[in-house]
C-alpha cells in the first residue's frame, strides 16, 4: 500500500496580534500537493493575517509553519523559543509561494511585461532573455500577451488581476496564495478572473484562496476552512461545509453572507 504523501504545507498554533490584539490564536492547517483549500469566514476572523504570516509579509508569534518539509518557523528546545528561518530560507519559500493580492499591487511605473520580470530577475536571479520568455508564456496562459506594452492604468481591474496571476505563475510556483482576488472587481469582471482560476485547477495547482464568493468555492475546493476567534473553526469538503448536516455556526454564517 502506497504511504500518503507528507503535505506541502504544514501549520501548527499559529499565532499572531497586533496592538496587543490576538488575531490568530492558534490556527492548524495542511494542503497537500494539487489542493485548493479556501478560507472562509466573517469578516476580521484572521483570514487575510493567515496568508500574511505564510508568506512572511507579517512576522508570526508562535507556531510552527513548513513549507515541503523546511521549518519557516517553530517554538522548541529547551527554553520554548519561538524561532524564525534565515531570511534566504524565508526568500527561497516566498519565491515558492507568491501571493495574489485584492488590490493587485502592480508597478504603476512598469508596463505589464516589465511587471512579471522584476520579480524572476530579483528574486530568483533569471537572465532578463529567459525571464521576458516565461512572462510571455505566463501572460499568454491568462489572455494578457497582447497587451504586454501596457500601463495598468490602462487595463480593467479584471486585466490587472490577471497580469497579478501571470507575475505569480512566472514564479514557478508550488503554491500560490490568494488573498479576495475577485472582491476589488466590478461584478462582470468577476467572472474573468474566475475562470483563470478555474484554469489553474484544472491544470493541478496547489492554491489557498481567502474569498467571500460563496458559489465560486462550492464548484472549486477541495477542502474549505471556516475561520472564527482567530481559529479554523470548522474544516471539510465543499459538500460537508456547505452541505444540509453543516455545523450551526456556518449555516448561521451562509444565512448572514447570502443577505
Amino acid at each position: 500500500m502506497t504511504e500518503p504523501r507528507p503535505p506541502v504545507l504544514m501549520v501548527r498554533q499559529l499565532r499572531k496580534t497586533f496592538q496587543g490584539n490576538a488575531v490568530l490564536k492558534g490556527v492548524d492547517l495542511s494542503l497537500h500537493e494539487g489542493e485548493i483549500a479556501c478560507l472562509i469566514g466573517p469578516s476580521g476572523t484572521g483570514k487575510s493575517t493567515i496568508l500574511r504570516c505564510l508568506n512572511f509579509l507579517e512576522q508570526p508569534e508562535g507556531g510552527e509553519i513548513t513549507f515541503f518539509g523546511q521549518t519557516l518557523c517553530a517554538e522548541g528546545g529547551n527554553s520554548n523559543i519561538f524561532r524564525i528561518a534565515p531570511p534566504r530560507i524565508l526568500q527561497a519559500a516566498r519565491a515558492r509561494m507568491p501571493m495574489v493580492f485584492q488590490h493587485f499591487n502592480l508597478f504603476s511605473h512598469r508596463t505589464v511585461m516589465e511587471n512579471v520580470v522584476e520579480g524572476q530577475v530579483v528574486v530568483l536571479r533569471r537572465g532578463r532573455a529567459e525571464a521576458r520568455d516565461r512572462a510571455r508564456d505566463c501572460l499568454a496562459r491568462v489572455g494578457m500577451l497582447e497587451r504586454a506594452d501596457f500601463y495598468p492604468d490602462q487595463l480593467s481591474g479584471g486585466q490587472k488581476q490577471r497580469v497579478a496571476i501571470a507575475r505569480a505563475l512566472a514564479m514557478s510556483p508550488a503554491l500560490i496564495l490568494f488573498d479576495e482576488p475577485t472582491s476589488a472587481l466590478d461584478p462582470q469582471l468577476v467572472q474573468e478572473v474566475q475562470g483563470v482560476i478555474r484554469d489553474l485547477s484544472a491544470e493541478g495547482m496547489t492554491m489557498l484562496i481567502v474569498t467571500h464568493e460563496m458559489r465560486f468555492v462550492r464548484s472549486i475546493a477541495h477542502t474549505v476552512h471556516f475561520c472564527e476567534g482567530g481559529r479554523i473553526a470548522e474544516s471539510g469538503s465543499a459538500a460537508d461545509i456547505f452541505g444540509p448536516n453543516a455545523p450551526p455556526r456556518i449555516q448561521t454564517f451562509m444565512e448572514v453572507a447570502h443577505g
